[in-house]
């Protein structure tokens, strides 16, 4: 995964939709998607550290934004 888009793909074939009108909180709700979904073994190590690196990432360039 490279891209928050791709993120949401993934997240989506597992019938996950995230929008809550926040993109924090939007990305907050992903990082807490992908940790069960890794803990239920539902994705592999390198993918589950490059979504939450660039979900942190991404947050935390919001972050200083605001």
């Amino acid at each position: 995964m490279k891209t928050i888009f791709e993120i949401q793909q993934f997240l989506k074939k597992f019938g996950t939709i995230i929008y809550v009108g926040d993109r924090i909180a939007d990305l907050e709700l992903m990082e807490e998607e992908i940790k069960e979904l890794y803990q239920a073994q539902l994705m592999e190590t390198q993918d589950y550290q490059m979504a939450i690196l660039l979900l942190r990432h991404e947050i935390q360039l919001l972050k200083r934004k605001a």
